[in-house]
């Protein structure tokens, strides 16, 4: 069966089982299967998760060399206290930073390109390996992932169509916090700071009470996706 009817059918048979059913699947079906970790806010739960499953699976981590000190710490902290041994650290090379962003400015006056180099390309090549993915996204998070489906096509520029999985599409953040506090997690440091979503240093700023949850990334700019999210070879945009 096609891809986009493999997900089509799968949505339908997973559309009320829970998010570790979907995840245990994910594992067991689709040949070589990656799970993407931005150790962030929220990223503990999925972990926890696939480390009841197989605590070897691949999790790749996207070191931009621009995260918060904080999230370094977290990711070596949460990958040894939950077993995980197969923690793929992923970086752009030295020469390709050095010859587009050798002053460390480019997020400055172009944060799509400084995304591009530091996230979405060392992924896309780590990814080439593997049959599909896993991600943390929600439905919550608002944007376009409002209708975000449990299993996806994944259509990367230039490169053959995988699945994508994203076990927690359905879960919001009271979910999150049930999970973790029932699990006794560690939570990224910076939770209790105000920052209820984490990505790179300079492009993150604290989320006023009220505020999406999303709402100090790339503030006050028209950006709110690094672009590792791909729909149709297009980045995926949330408003």
């Amino acid at each position: 069966m096609p891809l986009d009817g493999q997900t089509q059918t799968l949505n339908r048979i997973y559309k009320d089982r829970d998010a570790q059913d979907v995840l245990t699947h994910a594992f067991t079906s689709f040949g070589d299967m990656a799970l993407v970790s931005s150790f962030g806010a929220e990223s503990v739960v999925l972990l926890h998760m696939a480390a009841q499953i197989d605590r070897t699976v691949p999790v790749l981590f996207i070191d931009t060399e621009m995260l918060f000190a904080e999230t370094l710490d977290y990711q070596r902290n949460v990958a040894s206290s939950l077993g995980l041994s197969n923690v793929q650290v992923i970086r752009a090379t030295r020469d390709t930073l050095f010859e587009r962003d050798n002053e460390n400015l480019l997020h400055l006056h172009d944060p799509d390109a400084c995304c591009a180099l530091r996230k979405t390309e060392p992924l896309q090549k780590a990814l080439a390996g593997f049959d599909g993915w896993i991600s943390g996204r929600k439905r919550y998070q608002g944007g376009d992932r409002h209708a975000l489906e449990l299993f996806e096509v994944d259509r990367p520029l230039g490169r053959m169509p995988r699945v994508k999985v994203n076990p927690l599409a359905r879960w919001d953040s009271s979910d999150l916090r049930d999970y973790i506090t029932t699990h006794n997690l560690p939570r990224h440091p910076l939770v209790a700071k105000g920052f209820p979503s984490v990505g790179c240093a300079p492009c993150t700023t604290r989320a006023g009470s009220g505020e999406n949850t999303r709402a100090g990334r790339w503030r006050d700019t028209s950006k709110s996706e690094c672009g590792i999210h791909f729909d149709n070879g297009q980045i995926a945009r949330s408003a």
